[in-house]
């Protein structure tokens, strides 16, 4: 069964990062924003699989990333 979980994907001086609201421990970097991606599904599957292997519920994805597009204040 596929599941699609929210990632939030931040960049910082010198990498990214990312990690996944629904799986807390879940978090990875990586030196371009495809390697990150590419290593978030890689650990959210590795995450799943350790949660299973000790009896342990898969949680259901319940979060939602979206952007707001917003005016700043002068």
């Amino acid at each position: 069964m596929k599941r699609k979980y929210a990632v939030i994907f931040e960049q910082a001086r010198h990498n990214w990062a990312a990690y996944v609201p629904d799986l807390p421990g879940c978090v990875t970097t990586g030196a371009s924003l495809d390697e990150t991606e590419r290593n978030i599904r890689q650990a959210i599957e590795g995450h799943i699989r350790t949660l299973r292997d000790f009896g342990e519920p898969v949680p259901e994805p319940t979060s939602l990333a979206k952007e707001v597009e917003v005016t700043p204040a002068a």
